[in-house]
């Protein structure tokens, strides 16, 4: 190594909780978004918006997804890919969120541990990381969104790139009667599905608070294409639905 060459730090835990993945119909390639780990005793946890499982406005109807994963923590460059069934038996596989004021488009894919690779490097959210009585999500609050933005990322090193935000509507408040707030940040297709984050350096296991799950860009229907710019807004739902989802079936209402 030269003396002018940047020496590898400390990995920051969140690049390895968010990853990409691609949708396919068989061998046929589709899209490609974002997600994230998120461990609930000891299950883990696939989340991203419901509209890469499925979307039927755009005829979307993938079989499986491909999540691109860090094969060993001695090498970040080596990666591998996990190919994840959606249905079984007809059925999907996955669970998707609702509430009284109708579709969230999020959802949770169980990942078989067994099917990991034991040198691999993963990190995850956990309950803990979510927000809590005694968290403020301010007005204006700087937020990251890590993500793969038209499937751009450090290709040698398969990690995320992480815009920066803030928070754009009262957080706590559903912005038009919906479970999301709005947050002020440059986003593109392929970021669906992201972590909205506020840096939280005394939380356990990621130093990171869990604020939302970035939707998709938002905007004003009428909005004169030629003479107006896009707002530059996004839509993220409250995460608090990634705890319903993860509820075990047998739970009962919590």
């Amino acid at each position: 190594m030269s003396a002018t060459a940047p020496v590898p730090g400390a990995i920051d835990p969140l690049l390895l909780a968010t990853v990409r993945l691609s949708t396919f119909d068989g061998p046929r390639g589709l899209t490609s978004a974002s997600g994230f780990f998120f461990r609930r005793d000891e299950r883990l946890y696939l989340v991203t918006s419901r509209h890469v499982f499925i979307d039927e406005a755009s005829d979307h109807h993938p079989d499986r997804i491909e999540i691109e994963l860090h094969a060993s923590a001695d090498n970040l460059a080596e990666s591998t890919a996990l190919s994840v069934l959606l249905f079984r038996d007809g059925l999907a596989d996955w669970r998707q969120g609702e509430d009284d004021g109708g579709g969230i488009d999020v959802a949770v894919l169980e990942i078989d541990p067994e099917a990991l690779p034991a040198t691999i490097a993963l990190a995850a959210f956990e309950p803990g990381n979510l927000p809590g009585a005694d968290d403020t999500v301010g007005i204006g609050e700087p937020l990251l969104i890590p993500g793969f933005p038209l499937g751009f990322h450090d290709g040698l090193h398969h990690f995320p790139v992480v815009r920066q935000g803030a928070v754009a509507s009262p957080y706590g408040w559903r912005f038009q009667g919906l479970g999301w707030f709005l947050t002020d940040a440059r986003t593109h297709r392929g970021i669906s599905g992201a972590p909205v984050v506020m840096r939280s350096p005394d939380r356990a296991p990621l130093p990171w608070l869990l604020v939302g799950i970035h939707a998709s860009r938002f905007d004003m229907g009428n909005r004169d294409l030629t003479a107006d710019e896009s707002l530059g807004l996004n839509a993220a739902w409250y995460p608090d639905i990634v705890m319903t989802l993860t509820q075990p079936a047998d739970a009962g209402p919590g």
